[in-house]
């Protein structure tokens, strides 16, 4: 495959390399990315952008100004995971139990390698490159915290990148429409009446009425939705029962439902109340059901899908263009439903690995570094092609 990486990026690489190793070292978790958020505007500084800190908590918003133009936003996100990093390499987590295992170390070290290139073309832009590095995104919402203070103000698109390891170096995923779906969670609190394990009469069995619910739910994917509209009820956490002579009066059951519509969502919520409810009645069990809408789906603009796909051909050839679709939610899609966006995949499977034998939120994590190079090309080339021709 033919990977047509700029000059530019290329007398650089070893600097974007370096950038997302020491994040990587150094990884932080949520709104507390102060380092990283530190480094981020330290170079910034350095390069000339009109920098401003503090955004969404701890996030930042940089400038390139230009002649008069538009404004275009490229996004990405600095934090990393509550996870244990396992293995051996030289840029290994320093600090227990926080990982980058998602590639956000990589997509800030992207986003600043094409700040770099842009800054020496400042006099070539017609109109302005708004860099938004946010907090938070694994699962507290920090794009909305970024749009509260004025991230998106006057910007007229916005695009966002994806280290993607279920997809090989030299690939880009990127289709118009939903591309990632809605990530809602959910509790179910189920409580029965105790007993002794040998005497079951008289009870009401928590873990029985779980066992019956978990698979009950699993019917609304396969008999309620459309099977051409994909949708996920995923009960991930169970906790309940004190011993095995025991009979539990009480099952806590965490899960989390996926969908592209809004129809479906509520599909979904529906559904689930009703057969909570019923499975609650025939059993006799009194259950508490707490669901609540995370991110909403990531729906790509038609129009800045093709800008997108224009400028990625440019870099990757034929590799552009796979029709990638993930029921992985991402809180861009705050940013998507405020103005016209753009979310895509940068395959960074590892050289000489199986393929996809490294996911992500893994405490193997890694990444082809090379992949580092693409997506910051494909950065520059969009920048040009929207606002220097």
């Amino acid at each position: 495959m033919n990977i047509n990486i700029r000059k530019e990026v290329e007398k650089i690489s070893d600097e974007i390399i370096s950038i997302r190793r020491d994040i990587h070292k150094h990884p932080e978790v949520g709104f507390e990315v102060y380092r990283t958020a530190n480094l981020v505007a330290d170079r910034l500084n350095e390069l000339g952008f009109n920098v401003r800190t503090g955004i969404g908590k701890t996030g930042i918003v940089a400038d390139l100004k230009g002649s008069k133009g538009p404004t275009i936003a490229l996004r990405a996100d600095m934090d990393a995971l509550p996870l244990q990093e396992i293995g051996d390499s030289d840029f290994k987590s320093l600090n227990d139990g926080i990982m980058h295992a998602c590639g956000h170390d990589g997509h800030t070290a992207m986003l600043l390698g094409a700040a770099q290139v842009l800054a020496d073309k400042k006099d070539e832009i017609k109109g302005t490159v708004r860099f938004l590095f946010q907090p938070a995104e694994e699962g507290e919402g920090g794009a909305r915290y970024m749009i509260e203070d004025g991230c998106l103000e006057g910007v007229d698109e916005v695009y966002g990148i994806h280290l993607w390891n279920y997809q090989k170096y030299g690939e880009v995923g990127v289709k118009k429409g939903p591309i990632l779906a809605a990530a809602d969670v959910f509790e179910i609190k189920i409580k029965g009446i105790g007993g002794h394990g040998a005497a079951p009469q008289g009870s009401v069995d928590a873990v029985v009425v779980s066992a019956h619910l978990i698979t009950a739910l699993q019917t609304i994917v396969s008999r309620n939705t459309n099977p051409l509209e994909s949708t996920v009820v995923s009960i991930g956490m169970i906790n309940g029962g004190y011993n095995f002579n025991v009979i539990a009066d009480e099952v806590i059951l965490n899960g989390t439902a996926r969908a592209y519509t809004d129809d479906n969502r509520q599909l979904i919520k529906t559904r689930m109340k009703e057969i909570i409810d019923g499975i609650g009645q025939s059993f006799g069990a009194a259950i508490d059901f707490d669901y609540r809408d995370g991110y909403p789906p990531t729906i790509n603009d038609a129009a800045a899908y093709e800008k997108l796909l224009v400028s990625a051909k440019k870099i990757v050839g034929d590799g552009a263009g796979y029709p990638y679709l993930s029921m992985g939610g991402e809180d861009f899609s705050y940013y998507a439903q405020k103005i016209p966006g753009c979310f895509f995949f940068v395959g960074s499977a590892p050289e000489n690995q199986p393929f996809r034998s490294v996911p992500h939120h893994c405490s193997h994590f890694d990444i082809d570094e090379r992949a580092l190079m693409v997506g910051t090309s494909i950065f520059v080339q969009l920048i040009e092609d929207q606002l220097m021709t």
